[in-house]
Order: structure tokens, then C-alpha cells, then sequence
């Protein structure tokens, strides 16, 4: 126990705690920026079982805020570099890495297996589906997210509301690490207090993460948060569904202007028209884009005026 006696020396840990995290199977989707972090503190603290799910490659453009990998692993899958690092850390941790994309099809077992999930896509369609997914199943889910110069964290589900109780509103647009830039430390910490909160919930401590978001602002240096327990979940959310999911009868849409139909079965409407739209009352909409930011706005917009069903679709997968 010469490896965990600086963690255990604490009374909120101690012998019991230990156990508690050798035991524990987490569920982490995403190793880059914020998985990184999350990677190596909970494998450092001796969480047992580590499922890694992350379908990217090691590319140089990581290497600035990843240094969890090196030069020489480029092209390598991410997950299968993070897994063989962190088993070099703590052999004692087991890590299962799966080099894929985050599926709605599959992600409910993988939720189900695990006893703590950890968002660290940091996509739109990943985030909420592990929201719904973890809301419908009681599981608690810490959620991150950053960009330049800030970021947060959030304790999600697990009794607590969840993520689109928080943000029952996205933005019309969306900015990543590619237009927007961000900053190594930045991710860095916030990924280091996604795994704090990860560990609190693990070992049970008091007052919970879970109901709380924690904020970084490195432009003006200072730090926020409030609680969340009695945030309202959204009357009617819509889902992600994967490609697999589609039946034969829906009614596809592909709300992108910078590509073709993603299908032959697809109509191509842009998303500022799609009020317009007048489908069957007995048909599911299916919205498609890159990344599930403009059919989730859109798919809020038909809700307006359109009582049917509706699923949204993320294709940059």
C-alpha cells in the first residue's frame, strides 16, 4: 500500500476508501485534452477497472495539451497508447481500451457495466447521450468541457439533474480546439478537477459533487461554480440515434449546406427552413448535421410547430 499511503494518510480516504476505489469500474469516453488528465490521476489513485472508449489517432496538433503521448506514436490509436501508458503507471489498474466512436447504439451496456461515467469528448451528441443515458439509468456522470481559455465541470445524473437540465439551451454555433484554439494547462485543469469529482463520488464524500458545476476563466483569472439540485429537466428531449438505429420509414434530413445528403433517402433542408417542414404525423424526423449542434437547434424549432417524433443524427463519426 506504499504507492496509495499519501492518499490513505487522509481520513475522507483511509484503508476502506482504497478499497472502495480498487474495486471501482469506470467508464471514460474521450483521451484527449480532458481524458488525459482523468487518465492518469484515477489510474494514480488505484481506481480498479478503467473502460476507455476513443476512436481518434495521436496527431501532432495534440501533443501540446496531450502529454500523455509521444512523437513517436502518431498515427497510433489513442486508447491503445493510453492504455499501455497507464498500465505502465499502475499494472495494478486494469484499462480496457476500445478503439471506436461513442455508438448510442452500444453506449447503454457500457454505461451499464460501469459504477461511474466520465464525459471527456467534449462533443455535443457524446455529452448528451451520456447525459440520457445516465439519467435514464441512475448512473452519476461527470461532464466537462473546454475551449481557449476556459472550461467546466459538472456533476451530473446519478439522483441529480443532468447535463441539458443545465444547459436546456445550446448555442446556435459551436467552436472547437481546430477554430477557437485552446490552451494545455487550461484543459489540464479541468480535466484534474473532473477526475477530483470523480474520485469524491467513487469514495462517497460530502457535500457530493454530483448537482455542482465548477468553472475556470484564465482570461480574467478566476474561478465560479454554483449548484444545480432543483434545476428542471427539459419536458421533451431529443435523442441521439446511431446510423444503425434509422428504419425504413423515417424521414430523413440532412441540415448541412457544406456537404451532400448523407443518404439517397435524405432531403436536404438548411436549418433555418426546417419550420417549413410538414411530415406525416405517424413518421419519425431523423435530423442530421456534423456534429448534432444544428439538429438539436432544429429539431427545438419543429418541436414548435410539430408535435411527432423526432431523433437527431451526429455524422461526424
Amino acid at each position: 500500500m506504499t504507492r496509495y499511503a499519501r492518499q490513505m494518510v487522509l481520513p475522507e480516504i483511509g484503508v476502506d476508501g482504497q478499497a472502495r476505489l480498487a474495486r471501482a469500474h469506470v467508464l471514460v469516453v474521450g483521451a484527449g485534452g480532458l481524458g488525459v488528465p482523468v487518465l492518469q490521476y484515477l489510474a494514480g489513485a488505484g481506481v480498479g477497472r478503467i473502460t476507455l472508449v476513443d476512436g481518434d489517432t495521436v496527431e501532432t496538433f495534440n501533443l501540446h495539451r496531450q502529454p500523455l503521448y509521444r512523437i513517436d506514436q502518431l498515427g497510433q490509436s489513442k486508447a491503445l497508447a493510453a492504455a499501455a501508458a497507464l498500465s505502465a503507471l499502475n499494472p495494478d489498474v486494469a484499462v480496457t481500451p476500445r478503439v471506436e466512436w461513442l455508438d448510442p447504439a452500444t453506449a447503454p451496456a457500457l454505461v451499464a457495466g460501469a459504477d461511474l461515467v466520465l464525459d471527456c469528448a467534449d462533443t455535443f451528441a457524446a455529452s448528451l447521450t451520456l447525459s440520457d443515458i445516465c439519467r435514464d439509468m441512475g448512473k452519476p456522470l461527470i461532464t466537462a468541457s473546454a475551449l481557449a481559455l476556459s472550461g467546466y465541470v459538472a456533476g451530473c445524473c446519478g439522483g441529480s439533474p443532468s447535463l441539458r437540465a443545465i444547459f436546456p439551451d445550446l448555442p446556435e454555433r459551436g467552436a472547437t480546439c481546430a477554430t477557437a484554439g485552446v490552451m494545455g494547462p487550461v484543459v489540464g485543469a479541468i480535466g484534474a478537477l473532473q477526475a477530483q469529482m470523480a474520485l469524491s463520488v467513487l469514495l462517497g464524500l460530502t457535500p457530493s459533487p454530483l448537482g455542482q458545476l465548477v468553472s475556470l476563466d484564465a482570461v480574467r483569472w478566476r474561478m465560479g461554480g454554483f449548484r444545480f439540485d432543483r434545476a428542471p429537466e427539459p419536458p421533451a428531449p431529443l435523442p441521439f440515434i446511431a446510423r444503425g438505429q434509422i428504419c425504413a420509414d423515417d424521414l430523413l434530413i440532412d441540415l448541412r449546406t457544406e456537404a451532400p445528403p448523407f443518404s439517397p433517402d435524405a432531403r436536404h433542408i438548411p436549418p433555418e427552413n426546417i419550420t417549413t417542414l410538414t411530415p406525416p404525423a405517424d413518421r419519425r424526423v431523423v435530423l442530421a448535421c456534423a456534429t448534432g449542434l444544428r439538429a438539436h437547434n432544429a429539431g427545438q424549432a419543429l418541436q414548435s410547430c410539430w408535435q411527432g417524433e423526432i431523433a437527431l443524427l451526429a455524422l461526424n463519426d
